[in-house]
């Protein structure tokens, strides 16, 4: 049964650019108030302000965060204020759109002498991954994820290819997946579904900053059937289509929205 979204809440992380601001956008504009959750400096605390004003003007609530999202002092203090925003009614949908991760190859090459480290690593798979199962434990301990709800987290292709110096990521993106399939299972008896997000390639901040970006664009575009890159709106669609029901039975999946590129590319 399709549900209405407006007077829900929405809880994004990455808030400030790329899917998850197109995401809040979305998600605004069918009613659905936001909570938004960015690590930046500046310019990105300048755009997620403007993008607060800018999901008001659409009639709804929004407040926006710049607060580290894989740190547990965040988790601390920001799951009791999101309680207190949408007294009682708990969150409909949360995203984990997260992109801070060491671009740095395992091993070193002519052009690129350094390797990652353990630190790079286990702090790209921290932030990327692992964040999404400790604040999923903490908004499940405080009551915010009733039935109905939907758990995102966003992934790529990259989880199962090789990409030059990607590899801290896409040990992060393979660790997402698995900790949606195991989130399911365990969020089935509560009516909340979890899924992953395997957008296309899509020209966001985070993209460019691949090594070789240009040329992973470049031959998506030539592979998809659609003649196009994926956009964020095309995520964020798909996040408020999803998020209209209810229903928890489509969960534990990882859903390409990709306009076909995964299947030719």
């Amino acid at each position: 049964m399709i549900v209405p979204l407006k007077g829900s809440w929405a809880l994004v992380f990455g808030v400030s650019s790329g899917m998850g601001a197109a995401a809040a956008r979305a998600l605004a504009a069918e009613g659905c108030h936001v909570i938004g959750l960015h690590f930046d400096t500046a310019q990105g605390q300048e755009d997620a302000a403007n993008l607060a004003a800018e999901l008001r003007e659409l009639g709804v609530r929004a407040h926006v965060f710049n607060q580290n999202v894989a740190s547990a002092a965040t988790r601390a203090e920001l799951v009791p204020v999101i309680a207190e925003l949408t007294e009682g009614a708990g969150v409909r949908v949360v995203l984990h759109s997260v992109a801070f991760g060491s671009l740095v190859p395992f091993i070193p090459t002519a052009g690129q002498a350094q390797q990652v480290s353990a630190k790079q690593m286990t702090m790209t798979v921290d932030v990327m991954a692992h964040s999404l199962v400790y604040w999923t434990q903490d908004l499940v301990a405080a009551d915010l994820l009733g039935h109905g709800a939907k758990v995102y987290a966003l992934t790529s292709s990259g989880g199962t290819r090789v990409l030059p110096a990607y590899g801290a990521v896409s040990a992060a993106k393979a660790a997402i997946e698995a900790h949606v399939r195991q989130l399911a299972v365990e969020l089935a008896p509560r009516g909340v579904a979890v899924n992953a997000l395997r957008a296309g390639t899509t020209l966001t901040p985070a993209l460019r900053k691949i090594p070789g970006s240009d040329g992973v664009a470049a031959r998506a575009l030539a592979a998809n059937p659609h003649d196009r890159l994926t956009t964020t709106e095309d995520v964020a669609e798909a996040i408020v289509l999803l998020s209209s029901t209810d229903s928890s039975w489509i969960t534990g999946n990882v859903i390409g929205v990709d306009g076909g590129e995964a299947v030719v590319a």
